[in-house]
């Protein structure tokens, strides 16, 4: 996947760059798998914003994406590679031979045509989606499962990979992009292969405008703002935070203060935590 740059024929566009999309298939997606999605522009459902930022936007439709790969030893055909909108990875669209279509995530190395199986006799390559325990050690997979069933929750943005490690006492042993060793139960699905469009991490948003589009509103630093309104606000000139840590507007400390609970339920399954 290669990145696209432009000529600076104005100033936004002298460091704005995008991905190349000419590998993706320029059809319209597949209406039966499209859902309307509402805008919520951070808030909860009491009507209280609760992620700060967010508003506006590209009106989008939700891809209804295959995460369980539940469909086991039925051979699917990769019909189209497609952008989402609401996701930093493509998507395959794959039409089983009974006739049902279904979207997955596309890892890096899929083409059009090719065929992908989801079951424990799957054979070891990019798109097949097995079960833990039928996974050689040493594999790099994605689109990982915590719980059997229930759906991928692990590795499943752009350019992502975990790989599977050891198994043992009815668990895997998988290191996860962000560094961290978790034991996971070897039932569990995982696809095999590494997440594509690998260059989306490289990718300069290059102008404000842009950023909104995402749905993304202005930030304000709490230093520029009065007394009344942040924590570090206030003082003559440039004045320093004043206190011994950052601090969000409401007076708890933020930037690198941990705020998960002391003893979670799934601590016993972490045998080493993410590296800093």
């Amino acid at each position: 996947m290669a990145i696209k740059s432009y000529r600076p024929v104005t100033p936004s566009l002298r460091q704005m760059t995008v991905t190349d999309y000419s590998v993706l298939s320029k059809v319209a997606p597949e209406k039966s798998l499209l859902e309307n999605l509402k805008k919520k522009s951070g808030r909860n459902s009491y009507g209280r914003i609760t992620v700060r930022h967010r508003g506006g936007g590209n009106r989008v439709k939700y891809r209804v994406i295959d995460f369980k790969r539940d469909k086991t030893d039925m051979p699917a055909t990769v019909k189209t590679l497609e952008y989402d909108p609401n996701r930093s990875a493509f998507i395959a669209l794959v039409e089983y031979t009974d006739g049902e279509k279904r979207y997955i995530i596309a890892p890096d190395g899929l083409k059009v045509g090719d065929t992908v199986v989801s079951g424990a006799n799957a054979d070891i390559k990019p798109g097949n989606a097995l079960p833990l325990v039928n996974i050689p050690a040493g594999t790099f997979i994605h689109n990982i499962e915590l719980y059997p069933g229930k759906g991928a929750q692990l590795a499943r943005a752009a350019g992502i990979m975990a790989q599977l490690m050891a198994k043992e006492n009815g668990f895997a042993l998988i290191r996860l992009p962000s560094g961290e060793l978790r034991n996971v139960p070897q039932d569990c699905m995982a696809s095999i292969g590494q997440v594509g469009n690998i260059d989306h991490e490289n990718v300069n948003i290059g102008k404000a405008g842009r950023k909104r589009h995402m749905g993304w509103r202005p930030t304000v630093r709490g230093s520029v703002m009065n007394p009344c309104d942040h924590p570090h606000g206030g003082g003559e000139g440039k004045a320093p935070i004043g206190r011994p840590t950052p601090v969000t507007p409401w007076g708890k400390p933020t930037l690198g203060y941990k705020t998960r609970k002391k003893h979670h339920r799934s601590d016993k399954f972490i045998v080493k935590r993410r590296s800093k």
